[in-house]
Order: C-alpha cells, then structure tokens, then sequence
C-alpha cells in the first residue's frame, strides 16, 4: 500500500531581506484565521499599517537569525527531518514537506504527491496544540486544493499530538540533559493567541475565562488552545515530577494587551523580584527551533532578563530532527 505522509510547518522568509520579509508577513497576515476581521478591513490593516510598519524591524530579527544559524533554522530542520524519516521508514510511508507559508508550498508539494497516486495520504502539521490560526488554517488550505483534484485518496489529518506519550518523551528527554533541579524556576512559554480566538472555541457563547482551561482539558474545552497548553505542561512536568510551584506557563509573541495571559516578559520581569535568578525556558509549541525561540527568547528575553538582575536564562532545545521526535511522529501517524 502506497502511503503518503505531508509535515507542514509554518514557514518563512527565502532571504532576510526586506522583500523576502515582506512577501512572508503579508502571505501569513493575510490569513482570514490569523487576523479575524472582514477582508477589506485586513487587507488595509495588513498592507497599509501593520507590514509598513513592522517590516524593517522584522528584517533586522531575521537577519540575526540568519547570522546565528547561516540559514532559516525552521526551513532546514523540517527538510532534515522528512530526510530521516524517509531515510528509516522508507519501507512504509513516503514522506513529502511544505511550508503553509511561502516555499515549499503546499500547492508544489500537494500536486507532486498526487502525480505520485498514493492509496492513502496522512496530513501532519507540526503543531502540537491545535489553534485555528495555524493548524485550522493548514487543513483548511490544504483542503483548498485537495477538492480539487479527480481522484480521491483515503486522506487523514492530524489536528493536534500535545498529549501524544512519545511527544511528551522528546520534550521530557531535552529537559533530562540539563540539570534542571539547579534552576530556580522551570517557565513553559507558548506562543501567544488574541484573547478573541480561544473564545471562538465555544460554541455556547461562554469565553475562554469561564471554563477553568488552567486545570487542562475537560469535554467543554477540548479544542481550546490555552487548555492544551496547560495540559501539555502538566504532562511534562508530571513526568518530570515536578511540584506546581517549580514551574509557570506563559504566553510570548503578543501583540497587544488583548492576547492570552500571563504574558513571558512580564512574568520573566517579576522572577528577579521572587529571587528566582536562574531560570530554565522550555517552549512545547515549537517542534523546530525559530524566530520565536531563538530571538525572541534565546536573545531578546534574555538580555532583558540579565539585565533586569537575571543571572541565567537558559533555552531547552526544540526537537527539531532528534532521533526521539522521528520515532514520535511514526507513533502519532500510526494511532
């Protein structure tokens, strides 16, 4: 049986130029799930306010990461790892990238494993905890184009692992190779949402705040981002056996004041007060090392940190292409 698997991670710029950046952020802003509003209103938002105003600055974080790695970290990490897994599990599945933003897009890659006539194709996006605004807008595309075609597939997507045991191993393994007990506080930092896209979640009309999403997930909450974030955290930490005490979960990347709380650099500001100077970070939204890793946290976040009184943050790596999170995804696309 000739079976097709596609990892989909979020993207980036080709270069870090200031056109690069540019088709980047105007591709992914105008995303109906990532900025909510009428089409008219976005496109204003977007291409007149937001990009104009972003751009140059969004420039300058990508070029340090170019000059950290020589290269964008999330366009090699995912290739590198739909190498290995084709390398080791050849026999079984053929395995295809993309990138839901910029190249390699999904409509290449989509049509190359269609000219390829798989029985079956299993859609992966490299999100651990569903969001409309990444996963949602994956399928939704992919879908796009898939309705396009004559012959039909089995076609299977998998909207979420943040709970799968082999995922939470991987991020239970790279928090192992650091003594973490030394640190004087374990902070899980996600990336942020508006406050307005986890409450979309309830069909009821209730809000995110009613439904006790800190405590995990329940049956009301099961597609809500923050819950699965918490979740995710109270997964690791209860194989780490940790106390509630020892650990924190933040929200990074805001854009303003309406985005989920507690925000990372406010709760990183507040540690130095509590006398927690030592600070381990841990981010189980990333399965591969990116801007928001490795700026915003590895970089920015830390200086602010270290010279607020901090005297260690350090970053856990992401799996990126570690032996474990390849084992991981054949046991989440098998399940």
């Amino acid at each position: 049986m000739n079976k097709a698997v596609l990892i989909i991670n979020l993207g980036s710029p080709e270069k870090p130029t200031v056109l690069s950046v540019w088709k980047f952020l105007r591709e992914f802003l105008m995303d109906w799930r990532v900025i909510d509003v009428p089409f008219l209103l976005r496109f204003i938002l977007v291409n007149l306010i937001i990009i104009p105003l972003r751009v140059f600055n969004s420039t300058k974080e990508y070029k340090k990461l170019w000059n950290m790695y020589g290269y964008s970290p999330i366009l090699y990490n995912t290739r590198k790892l739909n190498e290995k897994l084709n390398e080791k599990y050849h026999n079984d599945f053929t395995f295809y990238y993309a990138m839901r933003y910029q190249k390699p897009s999904l409509e290449k890659v989509l049509k190359e494993i269609y000219n390829n006539n798989p029985d079956e194709l299993i859609i992966l996006p490299l999100y651990p905890q569903y969001a409309s605004a990444s996963t949602g807008s994956t399928i939704e595309k992919c879908n796009k184009i898939i309705n396009k075609w004559w012959n039909f597939p089995k076609v299977r997507f998998i909207n979420h692992f943040y709970d799968d045991p082999t995922f939470i191993n991987c991020f239970t393994s790279e928090i192992k190779k650091i003594n973490y007990s030394e640190y004087d506080h374990i902070l899980f930092s996600y990336h942020g949402l508006p406050e307005r896209h986890v409450d979309k979640t309830y069909s009821d009309k209730t809000l995110c705040k009613d439904h006790s999403c800190e405590k995990g997930i329940s049956d009301d909450n099961k597609y809500c981002y923050k819950a699965m974030c918490y979740e995710t955290t109270s997964l690791i930490a209860k194989s780490l056996d940790l106390k509630k005490k020892q650990y924190s979960v933040t929200f990074q990347s805001r854009l303003d004041n309406k985005w989920l709380k507690p925000f990372t650099d406010e709760v990183l500001d507040s540690m130095v007060t509590k006398n927690k100077k030592k600070l381990l970070v841990v981010s189980p939204a990333f399965v591969s090392d990116c801007l928001e890793t490795s700026i915003e946290i590895q970089d920015t976040y830390k200086k602010d940190f270290i010279n607020n009184g901090g005297l260690e943050l350090k970053l856990v790596q992401s799996l990126n292409t570690s032996d474990n999170w390849v084992k991981s995804i054949i046991s989440i696309i098998n399940k």
